[in-house]
């Protein structure tokens, strides 16, 4: 097995597993579940306690998203048969990664500055810490291990024209 093969399989996997424990939490909140609720703090904990039609519709929606990147990751390690699938795959792989390492990157640096006061007095200093220390480094692993293995799965497709007899 070839290293570009092998960080693809790691980084995917990697990439599924934060996709599900992610997709996990999530349902739970859906389900009503309200522990660790106050870690995410402010609007989103006051609208996941009280619950109603829209919370319930955007958590659905969430969990969607989580399950499909969960579907990405395991498809960048075993490419769909239908050829447009596969051209599709390590693009909305490389958005995908990029948009979550982007989210959470911003947000841990926001956070971090926000917590040494230089913002001001934050509303929620214990919600936030929960954001800066795992909520949205989550979000940046999550990204990373989904970019490298997009960048693997390139690098692997390309190795594997080369060791072809029509390459």
């Amino acid at each position: 097995m070839t290293g570009s093969r092998r960080l693809l399989i790691w980084s995917a996997a990697g990439a599924a597993v934060l996709a599900v424990l992610s997709a996990a939490v999530s349902a739970y909140w859906l389900a009503g579940g309200t522990w660790l609720l106050s870690t995410v703090g402010g609007a989103l904990e006051e609208q996941g306690r009280r619950g109603g039609a829209a919370v319930t519709a955007g958590l659905a929606l969430v969990v969607v998203l989580e399950l499909a990147a969960v579907v990405l990751a395991v498809a960048l390690v075993r490419p769909p048969g239908n050829r447009l699938l596969r051209r599709l795959l390590v693009p909305g792989a490389l958005l995908a990664g990029g948009l979550l390492a982007l989210y959470g990157a911003v947000l841990v640096a926001v956070g971090a500055l926000a917590l040494t006061g230089v913002l001001g007095e934050p509303a929620d200093p214990t919600a936030l810490r929960w954001h800066v220390l795992l909520w949205d480094p989550w979000f940046l692993l999550w990204g990373v291990l989904l970019l490298t293995a997009a960048l693997a799965r390139r690098r692997t497709t390309a190795e594997d024209r080369a060791g072809s007899p029509s390459g």
